[in-house]
């Protein structure tokens, strides 16, 4: 098999590209050092900049500033941008237009804003000194609540379009703020906000949201700066000095500070009670100028106060055809003390040939235990504080350890994470594969902490990891990631995510490869799921708190809609899109049961005829979810014709299909290999109408809480292959058992004193009526009308199937409650409680107690 070789596109290219979270010049990474300029009073050369000679002088100023880029806010006239590239300078140009006013109220209208935005970059004439053009500047909220935001995001669009057709390989974008953070410009090639708070941690959080926003594009700060005349040149200076700082350290790809001069005009007038530049009106500079100087010539990332020693741990196993392109990215690392652990496990390849090439890595060759295994091997080597893991599939950003790493140091974290991104692929069906559902993604809680994060970029404090024992042994190829997290969390330590921190994560390039990766993670997931059984649905699946990110399966959900906050009368300054938690159902179309029974229920109905036909539209929304993934699907423009949208809604259909088959399979064969139940001792459950289940009683002379008997409960339900899920404090019960979809009770316990340390202790029992049992129930319902509508042969197949259906419940509930009884009788008895006989449930009578 031929190596593969990890190309983001820096290899002959040439001119200012995206790359990720960055921006490229040819190979090299380009920061924008930025500054706004302008508008100005018209000059004698009718454009809105100043003199020719005195742009010059400013140009000039701003390389010795260490400025390498301006943004303007008006088309700038080729003769700027000559000047500009005289100096060594790019231009961000804003490309003007009638954004105030309502601009989708006519056809004529938005054919004039077009007009306007063509004009611009025509003018332009395509110069190299053009960095990007920007289709607009803060839009006003009222005008996005007046025409909605997506027909605001569409026109948007249209603009976009137009720039590209106009200028192809130019970078375009707008410059969004708070007010509108909801309108996502996803088609843009990097995302810009104009952000103005003065507060540093308010600053550097609101810059983590941003960076999810942005997902996998560069985040540049069009706009941040501090008035020196209401404050003071003192603070002006110390605030530009911690914003740009902060900034560059939370892994923006470029900033423009506002503004180079205090020399500012808008609708032709000056502004006269605002000084916002790093010079004043004469050009003499003010101490912000140094400070501004100062971050823009130094290093970026700035270096970490304090930077402690890494290990990055590499677990392998025949990866001949990604190791070398993996070692290579790690041995240009930009950290000051690290080293490469590469754990060799079993490898029947040239993955240890390849890596005995890197004399700089320690290999520790071992033979085949899993990853799991390999994991902890890496840690117990590792000579760092800090142990990070990635795949040998991934190629590390050079700054990759200093952004993880300093998200670490500053918050005080035990783990902490970031993004895994597709490389670009240069064929259709590894391009599909690499957008469809179920590859490996990040799911955070808040913009800042995460509840997962995955393997291939995951940092640990070695002493936090190895205290919790290090990774579970039973996870062999996949879930360990999910488990140290699950783990960790349960500890009471925190995740954090570091959005910069990324790596480029090769996606399986076959379907034949996909669906082998489906099939691991669904057994992963059946492993996690007796471990962690709280935090999964009633289908196996988990279900996240936080969201989702880098997967197209969160845009799948049946019903998925999400608010807009606009403060009220749409004046709040931070105007954000909040989307709803997701619930059972909205999962249902996409899991492997229905996967499953909808085909089956499609030909019966289109074999049947008639109203059976109905039976086709689950299957037809299934397919209607998998064509809407497949349209939203980010694939590379270069193959995102029919045939790969066609193929990835074929895998968002096949892969729960087989993750689930896996999954299922997996907790079928732990259930098998669980641990008997007691054995049955003619005790019958004794269900009561009133209790709706059954009520036990037990004795205690020692005086032992009831978290004894709950607890012995729970760890007998667990040995047996059972769920026992705590109740958060929101239920009116205890404990949720569960043995599969239909299997489920509630138990609640409560404690009687009487007297000293001699406590009773009720146990109530009550099985769960599961979904099956309430559709047999409409079933027979359905049926009866059926009957009555005059419609004998469909009434009776349905009355028959509820009836049918609602005694095979019955008597699974019944023989559920069975199992149930013995269970708790044997936690009681371990417990050291003793049985009682209580049938009336009344107080326990003086005297010796009854046992059963």
């Amino acid at each position: 098999m031929s190596a593969r070789t990890i190309d983001t596109g820096a290899a002959g290219r040439s001119g200012i590209w995206v790359d990720g979270r960055f921006f490229r010049d040819g190979p090299d990474k380009y920061f924008v050092k930025g500054v706004t300029y302008g508008p100005f009073a018209v000059g004698s050369h009718g454009a809105p900049f100043p003199e020719a000679e005195t742009a010059a002088r400013d140009f000039a100023l701003m390389i010795e500033a260490g400025i390498n880029t301006v943004r303007v806010f008006t088309v700038p006239p080729v003769w700027l941008l000559d000047a500009a590239a005289t100096a060594g300078l790019r231009v961000i140009a804003g490309l003007p237009w009638s954004q105030h006013i309502a601009f989708l109220g006519s056809e004529a209208t938005k054919e004039r804003v077009r007009r306007a935005v063509l004009d611009g970059v025509r003018s332009c004439g395509r110069h190299p000194a053009i960095f990007a053009y920007l289709i607009g500047n803060e839009i006003p909220p009222d005008m996005i609540r007046w025409h909605g935001a997506e027909a605001v995001k569409r026109f948007l669009a249209e603009l976009h379009a137009v720039v590209k057709a106009e200028h192809p390989g130019a970078l375009v974008s707008y410059a969004n703020f708070p007010s509108t953070e909801y309108l996502v410009v996803d088609f843009a090639d990097f995302l810009c906000f104009n952000v103005y708070l003065r507060n540093e941690h308010a600053f550097r959080r609101y810059i983590a949201r941003l960076h999810n926003i942005a997902f996998d594009k560069p985040l540049v700060l069009t706009e941040f700066g501090e008035d020196s005349m209401h404050s003071s040149e003192a603070v002006q200076a110390e605030a530009l000095s911690w914003q740009v700082g902060a900034a560059f350290s939370a892994g923006v790809a470029g900033t423009c500070v506002f503004a180079w001069t205090d020399e500012w005009f808008t609708g032709g007038h000056p502004i006269e009670d605002w000084a916002f530049g790093l010079v004043d009106k004469d050009r003499n500079r003010k101490p912000s100028f140094a400070e501004v100087a100062r971050a823009y010539s130094g290093p970026i990332p700035p270096p970490l106060p304090h930077a402690p020693r890494v290990s990055v741990v590499v677990c392998a196993c025949n990866a001949e055809t990604t190791m070398e392109p993996c070692l290579v990215s790690l041995e240009r690392l930009d950290y000051p003390d690290y080293e490469v652990v590469v754990v060799n496990d079993g490898s029947k390849d040239g993955t240890r040939a390849i890596t005995e090439r890197h004399p700089y890595a320690r290999l520790i060759n071992q033979e085949n235990r899993g990853l799991s295994v390999a994991r902890n091997v890496g840690a117990e080597a590792a000579t760092g504080e800090i142990v990070v893991y990635t795949d040998s599939d991934c190629v590390a950003d050079p700054d990759w350890l200093t952004y993880l790493v300093g998200t670490m140091e500053r918050g005080g974290l035990a783990a902490c994470g970031g993004p895994n991104f597709p490389p670009p692929e240069n064929s259709l069906v590894p391009a599909a594969v690499a957008v469809s559902p179920g590859g490996p993604c990040h799911v955070l809680i808040d913009d800042e902490i995460a509840e997962h994060i995955a393997g291939c970029n995951m940092a640990f404090r070695r002493d936090v990891l190895l205290g919790l024992g290090g990774f579970d042994a039973i996870f062999r190829a996949a879930g360990d990631d999910v488990d140290i997290c699950w783990r960790l969390q349960d500890a009471g330590y925190a995740i954090g995510f570091s959005p910069a921190a990324m790596v480029w994560h090769y996606r399986r390039n076959t379907v034949e490869a996909y669906l082998g990766q489906q099939r691991g993670y669904g057994k992963a997931e059946a492993l996690v799921y007796a471990k962690h059984p709280q935090r999964f649905n009633r289908f196996g699946q988990a279900m996240w708190t936080g969201r989702i990110y880098g997967d197209l399966s969160s845009s799948l959900l049946l019903g998925r809609t999400a608010r807009i906050y606009s403060g009220v009368f749409g004046r709040g300054l931070f105007q954000s899109l909040y989307e709803r938690p997701t619930s059972l159902p909205q999962h249902l179309p996409m899991t492997f049961e229905w996967g499953v029974v909808a085909p089956v229920l499609a030909l019966a109905g289109l074999v049947a005829g008639g109203w059976w036909s109905l039976l086709v539209l689950p299957l037809l929304l299934t397919w209607t979810i998998c064509l809407v993934g497949a349209w939203r699907a980010r694939i590379d423009p270069r193959f995102s014709g029919l045939q790969a949208r066609a193929l990835v809604a074929l895998l968002i259909w096949l892969g729960p299909v087989v993750r689930g088959y896996e999954r299922l399979k997996w907790r079928l064969k732990a259930l098998r290999a669980a641990a008997p139940e007691p054995a049955a001792d003619g005790l019958r459950p004794s269900l009561s109408w009133r209790d709706r289940g059954f009520v036990l009683s037990y004795w205690s002379e020692h005086g032992e809480e009831k978290e004894a008997l709950l607890g012995g409960v729970m760890a007998a339900a667990v040995a047996h292959g059972y769920a026992a899920v705590m109740d958060t404090g929101w239920g009116g019960w205890d404990l949720t058992v569960s043995r599969g979809v239909l299997d489920r009770a509630r138990i609640l316990v409560a404690a009687e004193d009487h007297g000293g340390v001699k406590r009773l202790y009720r146990l109530r029992c009550r099985p769960l009526l599961s979904g099956a049992a309430r559709g047999g129930g409409g079933l027979l319902a359905v049926g009866a009308l059926l009957l009555v509508l005059g419609w004998p042969v469909a009434g009776a197949v349905a009355a028959i199937a509820g009836a049918f259906t609602c005694a095979g419940i019955a008597w699974q509930m019944y023989r559920f409650a069975g199992r149930m009884r013995r269970l708790t009788d044997r936690a009681a008895a371990e417990a050291g409680l003793t049985a009682l006989d209580l049938p009336d449930r009344g107080p326990l009578p003086t005297g010796a107690p009854r046992t059963a």
